[in-house]
């Protein structure tokens, strides 16, 4: 399958089809904020984020900034040829449970380490997720966990016919 055309970025914004292969990760500097049920359940300004090429950025928050009880194991797994092997978690909020709706690497491979205590959540079954002010929107697609926010030009791997990019 052919490689799409990139959206030529506005100014600030970085282009998904500069982002590496592999990935790389990287500190945020922004605050992120996760909210489900109503409720603030997760509140950091210790983010990192994962860059890979055609996907939006993926932000991995402390398990330490999560509120208690707002996590617990789910069934599944899954193996990254990159990050190694995740575990899903479930993440509660304000009487709502999103069933599999985050992930993390307990063990990730090497020059993944920064994300060992961290998690990932699918901003779709949130309430909203925030980036610095910004409310995102979740990748395209229901298997990638991406945050889109106006910093980022696609297109984006998870809309239809992307499968091969």
């Amino acid at each position: 399958m052919r490689r799409p055309a990139p959206e030529v970025p506005a100014a600030g914004q970085e282009s998904v089809w500069d982002y590496p292969r592999p990935p790389r990760v990287e500190r945020v500097p922004e605050r992120l904020t996760i909210r489900l049920g109503g409720e603030i359940v997760a509140d950091t300004t210790d983010a990192v984020r994962v860059l890979e090429t055609s996907h939006p950025p993926v932000y991995y928050l402390p398990i330490a900034d999560f509120v208690d009880g707002a996590l617990s194991d789910a069934p599944g797994s899954s193996f990254c040829e990159f990050k190694g092997a995740a575990r899903y978690l479930d993440v509660r909020g304000g009487g709502i449970v999103a069933a599999g709706a985050a992930w993390n690497y307990p063990q990730p491979s090497l020059g993944f380490e920064m994300l060992a205590d961290r998690v990932a959540v699918y901003a779709g079954p949130m309430d909203e997720c925030t980036v610095g002010d910004e409310v995102v929107v979740p990748q395209p697609g229901g298997f990638y966990g991406g945050w889109v926010t106006s910093s980022v030009a696609g297109p984006f791997k998870g809309v239809p016919g992307s499968m091969g990019w």
